[in-house]
């Protein structure tokens, strides 16, 4: 179990910022609008990604990558992938990802991906916004949630999210917010089997049995789904959650669009756009 003054620690520094952490570093590190992994234990064994042949220009590109090479590609982006003149200005509230990448959803759908993590306030705050444009978002729209996969505690809560997901009780993800953020009960053990009965515990007092819980968390389903987090992190480069990535081809977040209610309405503005084409 993390001894008090540690999870303390941890959540004191994700108040802060949601980032990747810097190499050595136990605990989340503090950058702005980002959440932090644990580098001190092995990475997780799951296949890395292969790398592309063109890199997604994206909001966490390098200084260097989004040098002339980007700003071209940026203003070669055909106009029907962009968005009508006005309140949105590619480069600035959007970035588009060059090359496009593939989706998981039908051609005649959009799809919405969010990539989060359990333990970020930010995507805490971002939550009942998104809960609130699901009620109202068009038919044509598939939203899907994806798991950072930085380090092991993300990996941990990574394996929670698909297990829930596995026993269709994905109604409990706010639940795991709550027990987190408001309960300081990380549900991450020193180790994988202290991981699971922490986990075992949490799923118990939300009417889960022990078997059940078991079996969906060592399922195929759950490997292949973790394997994938691990992919679309490392395809597109996350280094800041929560992340907003519309139809593989515009990244975006809430600081670019300038807040929680006006990222809806540009996420809303971009699946429009992505219809009508």
């Amino acid at each position: 179990m993390i001894r008090p003054f540690a999870l303390l620690a941890l959540l004191a520094v994700s108040v802060v910022a949601c980032g990747r952490a810097t190499p050595g570093t136990s605990a989340p590190a503090a950058t702005a609008d980002t959440s932090a992994p644990s580098a001190a234990a092995p990475a997780p064994a799951v296949p890395a990604a292969q790398p592309d042949t063109a890199k997604p220009v994206t909001a966490e590109t390098t200084t260097e990558e989004r040098g002339d090479t980007a700003l071209e590609r940026l203003a070669q982006m055909p106009a029907d992938q962009q968005l009508p003149g006005g309140r949105w200005k590619a480069g600035t509230n959007y970035l588009p990802i060059v090359p496009a990448q593939p989706t998981n959803v039908g051609p005649d759908k959009v799809e919405v991906l969010e990539v989060f993590w359990y333990a970020c306030p930010h995507c805490l705050d971002l939550e009942p916004y998104i809960q609130s444009w699901l009620k109202k978002k068009p038919s044509y729209v598939e939203f899907l949630r994806v798991p950072v996969m930085w380090g092991p505690v993300h990996r941990a809560h990574a394996h929670l999210f698909y297990t829930l997901q596995a026993l269709q009780r994905s109604d409990l993800d706010q639940k795991v917010f709550e027990t987190i953020h408001d309960e300081h009960t990380m549900l991450v053990g020193n180790d994988e089997s202290q991981t699971l009965e922490m986990q075992l515990k949490f799923a118990a007092a939300q009417g889960i049995k022990a078997d059940a819980f078991k079996t969906a968390y060592n399922s195929f389903t759950v490997s292949s789904n973790l394997a994938r987090a691990e992919e679309l992190t490392q395809r597109y480069h996350v280094e800041g959650v929560p992340l907003i990535i519309v139809n593989g081809k515009y990244v975006t977040d809430v600081g670019k669009a300038g807040g929680h209610p006006e990222l809806i309405q540009l996420i809303t503005d971009l699946v429009a756009s992505e219809k009508r084409h």
